[in-house]
């Protein structure tokens, strides 16, 4: 079988869009030569690769096959020449990386301001998600690393980790909130208002629940920006979940009853995650180089942060 990137191109675009209209318009394409494209890469096959009897055009048994290896070699292909790149010169090149919703809050942005000050030329792609999605896209090598919990990938081998400064969570209102000005906080007295989280930390939401005598703890309202939570906070009685180097001038942190210093569900967990056995561009190891970095610094930062929360 004759191997034609630009095919194999072609069938991972008709996977995703299910449609030759659409597919040959994303590759810039007219439909006609969009198919013809198709129907080579099948008579090389020599199996009909896309069942289009169906309306979703869904791939035969072959085409599943055909459309697995195809993704590794396209991705295989544009790693190899983005790597090229890098090596003849570092500040050439791309790097996508993913991150979860709150290290994207603060930290990643900060990295990436600093590395594309190091690297102007370099393009960088960092996709927000939940570490489910983001492990995904990197075993499909959509992503060379992200920044997220590791709780799932530390014991695995065919994961490598690299594990960031805790930054503790902090239960916070608005200035002139009803419980602002108390010096503790029960479990029970915070739950009389609404509650503004990201659908984590669990095991945080757990620990209020159990403080409280409730089976689980549901925030009234969930996103995972934490800038837009807080934006909640400040304009309403939420009370809200967050870093030292998320909160402001205007937010009051809690002091909630039960909960001390050395409770372990009050820190995050995060860290950096990436493939076990596959060597990284050196475009990401300058990136994840960089990320340690800001770490270190917001961490001296965190701590001077913390004098400024009113109790």
């Amino acid at each position: 079988m004759h191997i034609d990137l630009r095919q194999l191109r072609h069938l991972i675009a008709l996977a995703e869009h299910r449609s030759f209209v659409a597919a040959a318009s994303s590759v810039n394409l007219s439909q006609s030569a969009f198919s013809r494209s198709i129907q080579a890469l099948e008579h090389s096959a020599g199996c009909q690769l896309v069942d289009r009897s169906h309306k979703e055009l869904p791939p035969t048994k072959q085409g599943q096959v055909v459309l697995e290896h195809a993704r590794r070699l396209v991705s295989g292909a544009r790693l190899l020449s983005n790597e090229i790149r890098q090596f003849n010169g570092l500040e050439a090149g791309e790097l996508r990386f993913g991150c979860g919703p709150a290290p994207a809050a603060g930290l990643v942005p900060k990295a990436i301001g600093a590395f594309i000050g190091r690297y102007p030329k370099a393009r960088v792609q960092f996709q927000v998600d939940d570490w489910q999605r983001l492990n995904k896209r990197l075993l499909a090598e959509e992503i060379e690393f992200f920044v997220a919990d590791t709780r799932q990938f530390e014991a695995d081998p065919d994961y490598h980790t690299q594990r960031l400064q805790p930054r503790r969570w902090y239960f916070c209102c608005r200035v002139g909130h009803p419980l602002a000005g108390e010096t503790s906080v029960s479990a029970q007295a915070l739950l009389q208002y609404p509650l503004a989280a990201t659908l984590r930390p669990p095991n945080l939401r757990k620990v209020i629940g159990d403080l409280s005598g409730q089976p689980d703890f549901i925030a009234n309202v969930e996103c995972e920006n934490s800038y837009s939570l807080m934006g909640v906070v400040l304009n309403s009685d939420a009370i809200g979940i967050c870093t030292a180097n998320s909160s402001t001038g205007d937010l009051v942190r809690l002091n909630i009853e039960g909960l001390g210093e050395d409770c372990e569900e009050l820190y995050t967990r995060y860290g950096i995650v990436s493939r076990g056995r596959m060597r990284l561009s050196p475009l990401a190891e300058a990136m994840i180089e960089q990320i340690v970095s800001t770490d270190q610094a917001e961490r001296f930062l965190d701590a001077c942060s913390l004098e400024q929360l009113a109790v």
